[in-house]
């Protein structure tokens, strides 16, 4: 099956269109995205390579779509769904990103994804100290995925600057300083403005 000429094809588009993408020639990947995924229209990967891409031009609804349709094609494709959950959570949809985790909290209770996840939902509870505890926790544990962990890293120095301001000022100065102008958290706000989806 893995030496069929189909999914040699497929195997050399994803690598042609993940070249591009190096070359920061996105039109390209997302063509030979496109053209892998009608290939092989029940895979998850392309999507969830295309959703990658997008999310690095900024495209976050086109970056969410592809997500979504990777989950759709392939449930156990484990970094898709946390993806399109830190897609969610950092677009100030917690609630929706948390229902997209769940399955992950069924992982290993060393797998980062899971470690990660449960740091995103004390998150969205306040919950700092436990947070932090679960996103280092999982940061040690993340042994193949580097870029992951810089996103995860950003995450960590704003709560760890929330908690000095914290300790800086009141409680109402540091529950204002805590929300955007638009009303949105400061932690979700930080981050999307600086996250880059690997």
């Amino acid at each position: 099956m893995i030496n069929s000429p189909d999914y040699l094809a497929f195997d050399q588009l994803i690598q042609q269109a993940l070249a591009a993408s190096q070359n920061n020639d996105s039109g390209t990947a997302l063509r030979l995205f496109t053209e892998a995924a009608q290939q092989q229209p029940l895979s998850g990967i392309p999507h969830f390579l295309a959703g990658a891409e997008y999310a690095q031009l900024g495209k976050m609804a086109e970056a969410e779509a592809a997500y979504a349709n990777a989950v759709l094609l392939a449930p156990h494709l484990t970094i898709a769904r946390f993806q399109l959950g830190l897609l969610q959570f950092t677009s100030a949809r917690p609630a929706i990103a948390l229902v997209t985790w769940q399955p992950l909290l069924d992982l290993h209770e060393n797998d980062h994804l899971r470690l990660f996840t449960l740091g995103f939902a004390e998150l969205a509870q306040d919950g700092f100290d436990k947070a932090l505890a679960f996103f280092e926790e999982g940061m040690a544990a993340n042994l193949t995925n580097p870029p992951l962990n810089t996103d995860i890293a950003r995450v960590v120095s704003e709560i760890r600057k929330l908690q000095n301001k914290s300790q800086e000022s009141s409680q109402e100065r540091t529950d204002e300083a805590a929300m955007t102008e638009d009303g949105s958290h400061f932690l979700l706000g930080t981050y999307r403005q600086h996250n880059q989806l690997h």
